[in-house]
C-alpha cells in the first residue's frame, strides 16, 4: 500500500502523534497511516497492529483524502434535549399527577405509558431507553409501591378484613402457641 505525503513533515508528525496519543484505536490509526505512507503492505500492517484489513485501509484512505486533520480525532458534540426545559416540567407535572381520563381506565403510568404521553401529548417520539435516561433526568423514579386502583374503598376494605370469618386479628405465634400440649410435647 502506498499513500501519498500531503507535506514532507506529516510521517514525523504521524510518530510524535502515536508516541503520545493514549488512545490506543487512535494511536493505531496514526500507526497505520504512517506504515502505509512508508510503502507497507496492508497484510503487514494489519499483522503488526492486529487489525482488520477495513481499518488499514479506511483511515489510510482518509488521510489519502483529507490529510492528517482527517484521521485526527473530533471533538464529540452531545445531541441536544428532545424535550425541550419549558416542556420537561409539564411532562413531570403530568406524570407525577397520576392517570387521567384519557388513559383509558389506567391505575398507574409505567414507562410505555410515558412513552405514550411524550409522543401524543408533546410530539417527540422517544425510545423505551431513552425515556428511562429522561424519568431520571427529571427526578421521576420508575419502581414505586404497588398502585391502588382508582376504585378501591379503603374503609370497604378494613371492614371486610374484620369481618372476615376465617381471617384471625390474632398474629400467628399466638396461634401457635396455644395448639402445644402441656409439657411442650405433640
Amino acid at each position: 500500500m502506498r499513500i501519498e505525503t500531503h507535506t514532507p513533515t506529516d510521517i514525523a508528525t504521524l510518530k510524535s502523534k502515536a508516541r503520545a496519543e493514549k488512545n490506543a484505536k487512535q494511536r493505531d490509526r496514526y500507526r497505520a497511516v504512517e506504515m502505509a505512507m512508508e510503502g507497507f503492505s496492508t497484510e503487514h500492517i494489519m499483522d503488526i497492529l492486529s487489525r482488520s484489513r477495513n481499518f488499514v485501509q479506511r483511515w489510510a484512505y482518509f488521510y489519502r483524502d483529507g490529510g492528517i486533520e482527517a484521521i485526527s480525532p473530533k471533538l464529540q458534540t452531545e445531541r441536544p434535549a428532545e424535550l425541550a426545559c419549558e416542556s420537561s416540567g409539564d411532562f413531570k407535572q403530568r406524570i407525577a399527577a397520576g392517570p387521567i381520563t384519557v388513559d383509558n381506565g389506567l391505575c398507574t403510568l409505567r414507562v410505555k405509558d410515558a412513552m405514550r404521553i411524550l409522543q401524543q401529548e408533546f410530539g417527540i417520539k422517544y425510545s423505551l431507553s431513552s425515556v428511562y435516561v429522561l424519568m431520571h433526568r427529571l427526578g421521576l423514579a420508575c419502581l414505586k409501591p404497588r398502585p391502588r386502583h382508582i376504585h378501591n374503598d379503603p374503609v370497604a376494605m378494613q371492614q371486610w378484613l374484620k369481618e372476615a370469618p376465617f381471617l384471625s386479628t390474632q398474629p400467628s405465634c399466638e396461634r401457635r402457641s396455644k395448639s402445644v400440649p402441656p409439657g411442650g410435647r405433640f
